[in-house]
């Protein structure tokens, strides 16, 4: 599929009722067994909040690799459902669901993801469990799961430490990321990650630079 890499965004289970936003993500995937060298993977999607706990995005999303020009590679759906209030319980909960529809070939794909955020202070740590079916005529179906688990540290608005891991098809990788906002305005912020992961075995990429950009007004 597009978005192939495991490693990627981790959402946190929370949505900001009236909220609207611009998205974009960029990932750089090096070496790997069996995957295309220099793998670049796009992500540019609009997303609102519906009422307190929904919000729905969708997203365009573009590839490019030592073989093949950049090519609009996939479509997507996105929802994500608050469960809890944040502090209500233990820890808080949330729900993604994501449908992609490759661009060129009849290959789909339907992820389901349960969020979990907990919080020790200026700690924070987040865990996104995901399964995902795909089907279709151009493709075996099959069954995977992956997870995303994220330690991070809010040490100013403005500069968020952290450190995740990822594990999933032919992937485990671990390494830092640095996040943060800007005030732009009111209700508007622009939103920054960028992390570089290493893999720890032999099938994981050597490493992944990954990006985001959100400007939410």
């Amino acid at each position: 599929m597009a978005d192939g890499s495991v490693v990627d965004k981790i959402y946190h289970p929370y949505v900001d009722a009236l909220e609207q936003e611009l998205e974009f993500r960029a990932i750089h995937q090096d070496d790997q067994p069996e995957a295309e060298d220099n793998l670049q993977l796009y992500r540019f999607g609009y997303g609102r909040a519906f009422g307190d706990s929904w919000f729905g995005e969708v997203y365009l999303i573009g590839e490019k690799s030592d073989d093949t020009g950049f090519k609009l590679e996939a479509y997507e759906l996105e929802a994500k459902w608050q469960i809890t209030e944040q502090g209500e319980y233990w820890a808080d909960w949330g729900l993604l669901m994501e449908l992609e529809k490759e661009s060129h070939e009849n290959i789909w794909e339907f992820s389901t993801g349960i969020l979990i955020e907990k919080e020790w202070g200026q700690w924070s740590g987040t865990a996104n469990l995901v399964v995902t079916q795909e089907w279709g005529s151009d493709i075996k179906d099959e069954i995977e799961s992956s997870a995303g688990l994220q330690m991070r540290y809010r040490l100013s608005r403005w500069l968020e430490p952290a450190l995740e891991f990822y594990t999933g098809q032919d992937t485990r990788a671990i390494g830092p990321a640095l996040m943060g906002n800007i005030k732009t305005g009111i209700r508007k912020r622009l939103h920054w990650e960028t992390g570089l992961i290493f893999g720890i075995d032999e099938d994981s990429p050597n490493m992944t630079l990954r990006a985001l950009i959100e400007y939410e007004f």
